[in-house]
C-alpha cells in the first residue's frame, strides 16, 4: 500500500493540551534583586516546581506545630552545612534530627578542634584510617556513660560535648539539639563507623543506645500525620531503612500517620531513598520528592528560602 500524505489527520493546535506555558517560565532578575525576588523567579517547572512545594510544606508545618524530622548522612556535615541546620532547629523549624554513626564522628571533631575528614587514601595503606586516640575515647567513653544514665546515642554524645565545654560547640549539632532540647536520634551499623576499631569500643552500649534512639524516631514519627514533613539528605541506606520500620512500627501501634510530605535529597539518584522515602511511605496519602544536586548547593538554598516564609 503507498502512503498518502494527503490523508493524514491534524487537529488545532489550540485545541492541544500543552504542558509548558509561559506563565511557568523563570524571570530575569536584576542585580540589585534580594533573595525573596530570586526565588519567585524560578520557573514552576519539574524540580524547580517540586523544591518550592517542599519548602511550602515545611513553612506550613513549622506553623502548624507539625513535626519536621531531618534525617541526614554525615557528608552534609563534611560539607561545612552544620551552621544552616543549627539555624534550623534554633528557629523552631527542624523538630527532630536522626544521623547515621558516621554523623557523631564528624560533629564531635569540630566541637573538639574545628576540623574533621582525613584523607582515607593515604591512611588506609598504613593502617592508621580512624585511629585518632581522641574521637574514639571520646565518643565511645560517652556512650557508655549516657547509656548507663538511660540514654540514647545523641543525646549521650550531646551531654558529653557540653560537659566538656569544647571550644567549637557552636559548630556542633549534637550539641544544640542536647541545648535546645531537640531529640536527636543516632542510628548505628556496627562496624561502619572509625570508633568501632578502638578498644574503647563497646558494642553493647552502641546497641542498646541506638536502640533507644530507634524508639526515639519512632515517637517522633509517631506525629508525622497531617501535615509533617520528612527530609532525608544523604543518607543512602541506613536512614532510609530505618525511617521504613520506624513508619512501619508506629501505624503498628494505633498511630494514624498518613498524609505527610517526604522530600529526599541527593547528589545521584539512589533506589533505596526513593522506594523506602519518597514512594512507599506516601503511597496511599501524602506526597514525596525526590530532588537531586550537591548538599553544599541545595541545602544552603533550601534553608534560604524556609526562613524567607517562617
Amino acid at each position: 500500500m503507498k502512503i498518502d500524505l494527503n490523508k493524514v489527520r491534524t487537529y488545532s493546535i489550540k485545541k492541544r493540551f500543552s504542558k509548558v506555558k509561559k506563565d511557568a517560565f523563570a524571570k530575569a532578575c536584576s542585580k540589585k534583586s534580594g533573595f525573596g525576588i530570586f526565588y519567585k523567579s524560578l520557573p514552576d517547572i519539574l524540580k524547580a516546581k517540586d523544591f518550592k512545594a517542599v519548602v511550602e510544606r515545611i513553612a506550613i508545618a513549622q506553623r502548624r506545630n507539625k513535626p519536621v524530622i531531618f534525617m541526614m548522612g554525615a557528608h552534609v556535615i563534611k560539607c561545612g552545612l552544620s551552621p544552616l541546620v543549627i539555624d534550623l532547629l534554633k528557629k523552631k523549624v527542624i523538630s527532630a534530627v536522626a544521623l547515621n554513626g558516621a554523623g557523631i564522628i564528624h560533629d564531635f571533631e569540630l566541637a573538639y578542634q574545628g576540623k574533621t575528614s582525613e584523607d582515607v587514601g593515604a591512611a588506609l595503606k598504613s593502617g592508621s584510617f580512624g585511629m585518632s586516640r581522641e574521637t574514639a575515647e571520646f565518643l565511645n567513653n560517652a556512650v557508655k556513660e549516657g547509656v548507663q544514665d538511660g540514654l540514647g546515642i545523641g543525646e549521650s554524645v550531646g551531654r558529653a560535648i557540653a560537659k566538656a565545654k569544647c571550644p567549637y560547640r557552636r559548630y556542633s549539632i549534637l550539641y544544640n539539639c542536647y541545648n535546645e532540647r531537640v531529640p536527636v536520634s543516632v542510628h548505628v551499623a556496627i562496624g561502619t563507623d572509625i570508633i568501632h576499631q578502638h578498644p574503647s569500643f563497646d558494642g553493647a552500649s552502641a546497641g542498646r543506645g541506638s536502640q533507644r534512639d530507634f524508639l526515639l524516631l519512632v515517637q517522633c514519627v509517631a506525629g508525622i500525620g497531617n501535615g509533617g514533613v520528612v527530609l532525608n539528605f544523604g543518607s543512602t541506606v541506613i536512614l532510609p531503612e530505618v525511617f521504613l520500620k520506624a513508619l512501619n512500627l508506629a501505624r503498628n501501634l494505633g498511630h494514624k500517620v498518613h498524609n505527610f510530605t517526604t522530600a529526599n535529597f541527593d547528589m545521584l539518584y539512589h533506589y533505596r531513598p526513593q522506594v523506602n522515602v519518597v514512594a512507599r511511605p506516601t503511597q496511599d496519602s501524602g506526597r514525596g520528592y525526590h530532588i537531586i544536586g550537591h548538599h553544599e548547593l541545595m541545602l544552603p538554598l533550601l534553608h534560604r528560602a524556609i526562613i524567607e516564609q517562617v
